[in-house]
């Protein structure tokens, strides 16, 4: 990965309570900002909802501004087969992003307990802005926003912006 200081994570609910369009034009508008401030690494943890959400934002913004990068960071190979709700469409869209990323990083190989916070404890490690998407107080978001705060990362919520 890239600089810290040049480095952006994305955090997010796999349910998405409002309007896909509004949240994606958000999220367009906060990363062309930061991509304009410097930063040019953008890390998303390969979920359904707001983070392959980021990704197509990312990956599309990469067509104007050429030396952006979008960094994957799994927990684990093929994550949609061990989670509940995936739907075809998302498989294909998740093996899509794998595809398009700048880089795919797969922090090990299969599933275990307290994977997925390893995974956002290094998304969160790995950046100085954390972008995310955080309607509760609870879950995996949530911890994710707290330890970022916690870091000490500038935190951006896109649910409230």
């Amino acid at each position: 990965m890239n600089n810290k200081g040049q480095t952006v994570c994305f955090t997010g609910h796999r349910q998405i309570g409002e309007a896909t369009a509004a949240v994606e034009a958000r999220v367009t508008e906060l990363a062309e900002g930061l991509i304009q401030q410097g930063y040019l690494c953008f890390c998303a943890g390969g979920a359904r909802g707001f983070d392959a959400l980021a990704s197509r934002v990312i990956l599309r913004l990469q067509e104007k501004y050429p030396l952006v990068r979008l960094v994957l960071v799994l927990p684990f190979w093929n994550q949609y087969q061990h989670e509940t709700g995936w739907t075809e469409e998302d498989i294909a869209e998740y093996h899509h992003l794998k595809a398009a990323a700048s880089e795919v990083i797969h922090l090990q190989q299969n599933y275990s307990r307290g994977c997925y916070y390893k995974r956002n404890r290094y998304l969160v490690n790995a950046s100085s802005v954390c972008v995310g998407y955080q309607r509760s107080s609870r879950g995996g978001t949530a911890y994710t926003v707290r330890y970022a705060s916690e870091k000490g990362l500038q935190i951006i919520n896109c649910a409230a912006y």
